[in-house]
């Protein structure tokens, strides 16, 4: 039956009640509509009501019959959108929606054109689009994304598109930037700054390349400055931040990095300003880094027994911590207050134990401390270190006689260490009442020291001790000259080759290794041989290991040639088994966010598997980094520098090195 028939004439708009419209079974789309497509119809509705009608023809039955129900052959979104819309009660359910009756065309073609035919808005007339509304109608995000069903985000996103340089995004226009590289401009709103860039740009137009140069003045938030000051504080003292909607930002980029150094330099003389006033050193000083105290001795604390108080409230303490401990070593997570108590209880009991070491207040009076800013974005606290001018005391006439602390030669555990007494303050052996001429003392001690050769050769232990004295004497009483064996330790600052080395796990351990020793030698030199001739073999054994294993350089420099050096420091780790992925892990930070695209989905490939790094090769770099990290946190993958050959892989390479040597004796 016709709609002529039914008196309703093909082409007339009708008012039907929403109840009576139904989802036509000859309509081209199967798959139905998204969720936030249908949110964005109903928002766009809502805001402007329907702007193109929906085309309907009549429902007959299976005799040809009305129905009283319509089919909705185009239009079947904003129909799905008005019953979202009754859902939320802002309409009835027999809301009158505007209709075209058509039964002229076939139902499944023109639904079919309808979704085939016509073409999608460009994305850059989009963001224009948004960019008048919101300047020349005054629309703020929120206001604009309810009327078209986004979110703010999004409308933020595209309204920041929309401010590029119109030079830029013609480009994208004509197809020269892709839609990734304009969302890397969009991070700053300079115009010329955006064309500069551009115009620098080579083959490499990456987008990680373009938010690069744009930042290049700026701090990224992740920054340790940033970190230390905080982006609250930065902000309230008028500094900017950089925002960038497109990516993970992680916070943005600071662009007043003059105002950042001030206000960290600021902090962190506040800080020393507050050790000096708690601790009483004579001085303190605030540095960026540690500034290696090249000239200084260090001092290290001592072991001292607690006061009466201090070990009454420790044992309080402790017994409240045990308590609770048996109370709730069942519970799989602990209430809010019983957490908070514990986190009170474990600092009162490490304010407390950290009393059992304190420096001699004399050495507090004239030494001095650094503070530091780690790399995790902290402050830490160097103590301990003599200027040279305060070695003396003050008004003193002559050589210092006081005793002197262990001390380190340069930084993270390799700190200068302290003198022993100078040459003029030492006794020599009893040479009898009368002088001997120099060239008979001479004379007589050359053959003396031959004998302590021919001696010390046949006694392995001794030597030992011997070898270990002249070591720890130089490395921790730097000079002293109180060390009769003839071999001298030659360290190397690694802070200098890896930023940030001494603030890893590895680092740390190292240092606190170092102070261990240094905290138990006796502080005047003299006494270094009885300590070191003292101690149980294994404990002395450890000393000079410690001691031979600060002399390790296995640092590779580019102008630096030293092939049999560094093969010695294979053949070194393979000796001591070295396993690194004990002391380090490839990250964003330490290894992938510095090499290549390439090299990243290799470390990818060897770690965890080709398909993984199918995976990840349309990332951008820096996402790639962060997701390669991740994936190869549990695999042990290392790059091969730090790879130690294995048994099989050592005994290949001794075969090749003895076939190689039976080929040149052959030759010969």
């Amino acid at each position: 039956m016709s709609a002529k028939s039914q008196g309703i004439p093909d082409g007339t708009e009708v008012r039907v009640p929403l109840s009576k419209l139904k989802k036509s079974p000859k309509n081209a789309r199967k798959t139905p509509h998204s969720e936030a497509a249908i949110e964005a119809l109903a928002a766009s509705i809502a805001a402007k009501g329907i702007l193109q009608n929906l085309v309907i023809e009549p429902e007959v039955d299976g005799e040809g019959a009305a129905t009283g129900f319509f089919c909705v052959t185009i239009g079947e979104g904003r129909r799905l959108a008005q019953l979202l819309r009754v859902k939320r009660k802002e309409i009835k359910k027999n809301e009158p929606i505007r209709c075209i009756i058509d039964t002229a065309n076939d139902p499944h073609e023109i639904s079919l054109d309808e979704n085939v035919t016509r073409e999608k808005m460009h994305p850059a007339d989009e963001f224009e689009a948004f960019r008048k509304l919101a300047d020349e109608r005054g629309l703020g995000a929120e206001e604009i994304a309810a009327r078209f069903g986004v979110t703010a985000h999004v409308v933020r996103q595209r309204l920041r598109l929309g401010a590029v340089s119109p030079k830029l995004v013609q480009l994208y226009r004509e197809g020269d930037l892709t839609l990734e590289q304009l969302m890397a401009f969009a991070i700053v709103d300079d115009h010329a700054r955006q064309e500069a860039v551009y115009e620098r740009l080579s083959y490499d137009r990456d987008a990680g390349t373009i938010r690069r140069l744009l930042t290049e003045t700026h701090v990224a938030a992740t920054d340790r400055r940033a970190r230390f000051v905080g982006l609250e504080a930065y902000t309230e003292a008028g500094g900017t931040v950089l925002r960038d909607l497109f990516s993970e930002d992680r916070g943005g980029y600071l662009e007043d990095v003059s105002l950042l150094d001030l206000l960290v330099t600021a902090r962190l003389n506040r800080e020393a300003d507050a050790l000096r006033a708690a601790e009483g050193w004579r001085w303190t000083e605030a540095h960026l880094d540690f500034p290696h105290a090249h000239g200084m001795r260090r001092l290290y604390p001592h072991p001292v027994e607690l006061s009466a108080e201090d070990q009454a409230a420790l044992q309080a303490v402790q017994t409240e911590f045990d308590r609770l401990t048996e109370q709730h070593q069942t519970a799989e997570e602990l209430p809010d207050d019983v957490d908070a108590r514990f986190g009170e209880l474990e600092t009162e009991i490490e304010r407390l134990e950290a009393k059992r070491q304190a420096y001699d207040p004399d050495d507090v009076a004239r030494g001095g401390a650094f503070v530091v800013l780690n790399h995790d974005g902290t402050a830490r606290v160097e103590r301990g270190f003599i200027r040279p001018e305060d070695e003396k005391p003050e008004g003193a006439t002559g050589p210092e006689s006081d005793a002197k602390a262990p001390d380190e030669d340069d930084r993270g555990g390799e700190d200068a260490a302290p003198d022993g007494e100078d040459d003029e303050g030492a006794t020599d052996e009893d040479d009898g009442d009368q002088p001997l001429p120099d060239t008979l003392v001479r004379d007589l001690t050359a053959h003396r020291t031959l004998g302590l050769r021919l001696n010390l050769s046949e006694q392995p232990d001794v030597a030992i001790v011997a070898l270990t004295h002249g070591l720890a004497a130089q490395i921790f009483y730097v000079g002293a000259a109180a060390h009769v064996v003839g071999i001298q330790p030659v360290k190397t600052d690694l802070a200098v080759h890896a930023d940030g080395i001494e603030d890893t796990p590895a680092g740390k351990a190292w240092s606190d290794r170092h102070a261990n020793w240094a905290r138990q030698m006796p502080r005047d030199v003299a006494g270094l041989w009885e300590f070191v001739a003292e101690l149980d073999h294994d404990s002395r054994m450890a000393l000079f290991a410690h001691c031979v294993s600060l002399t390790v350089n296995a640092v590779k420099l580019p102008f630096d040639r030293r092939p049999r050096a560094l093969a010695a420091g294979r053949r070194l780790a393979e000796a001591v088994a070295l396993d690194m992925t004990a002391y380090w892990r490839p990250t964003a930070r330490s290894y992938l966010g510095r090499v290549t695209k390439a090299d990243i989905l290799e470390a990818v490939r060897e770690g965890v598997s080709e398909e993984a790094a199918a995976r990840l090769s349309d990332m951008k770099k820096a996402d790639m980094a962060q997701a390669a990290e991740q994936l190869l946190a549990a695999t042990g993958w290392l790059p091969s520098l730090l790879r130690t050959a294995s048994p099989q892989e050592q005994t290949d390479l001794h075969s090749e090195a003895e076939g190689s040597e039976s080929r040149a004796d052959a030759a010969e």
